[in-house]
């Protein structure tokens, strides 16, 4: 390992006395000159086996306590509150298709919504209102906020898993997997009686 360099320790100190996670023009503003980015590769790279690491959430970055770690500073085990079903849908239509309006969460869920799912999706700090749609009516969209992709790990919204992530895990409902195989078939069943009319 090679000792770190001047901007590398400025930048270390500045994150280290940050109240709040900061981006690289904030860290910049502090250090002055030199190349911030690198420096911040860096350090997340010499931080990466120890107790806290440096991570980016966003376009922000900050030192948190390593996961395997988290469990030496619990004193009470409060236990979480397990979100519904729906709040679980709710949160992943949001996630996935943002800005998405309560009409179209509804469409995509196939069932109406209560108030009080997007109210305790708000309430937990994960989902904002974004705007409005600009269609008649006006309707208020959401979008996913930054302590969402603080509390699931994740630097950005790329990062959510996709169709063949959520298969290889298992989460992927029979039901689900059963109707892509019937889509799939008619699909496969019209290019052969397409393939039979030349």
């Amino acid at each position: 390992m090679t000792p770190p360099d001047e901007v590398m320790r400025a930048v270390e100190a500045v994150l280290f006395a940050a109240e709040a996670p900061l981006t690289v023009q904030e860290i910049g503003s502090h250090v002055g000159a030199g190349d911030i980015r690198a420096a911040l590769y860096a350090l997340a790279d010499d931080y990466g086996p120890r107790g806290i690491n440096l991570v980016r959430r966003g376009e922000r970055w900050h030192f948190e306590t390593a996961g395997d770690m988290a469990h030496f500073l619990r004193r009470d085990r409060e236990e979480p509150r397990k979100l519904s079903r729906a709040g679980t849908e709710t949160l992943a239509i949001i996630a996935y298709h943002e800005p998405v309006t309560r009409a179209e969460i509804e469409s995509i869920r196939g069932v109406q919504i209560s108030k009080g799912t997007l109210d305790v999706l708000m309430e937990a700090g994960w989902i904002r209102p974004a705007g409005r749609r600009e269609v008649p009516g006006r309707p208020l969209t959401f979008a996913t906020t930054q302590a969402f992709l603080d509390h699931f790990g994740l630097a950005s919204r790329r990062d959510l898993p996709g169709i063949d992530d959520l298969r290889a895990a298992g989460l992927l409902d029979p039901v689900d997997l059963a109707l892509e195989n019937a889509v799939s078939g008619e699909n496969e069943d019209e290019v052969e009686s397409d393939g039979d009319k030349v």
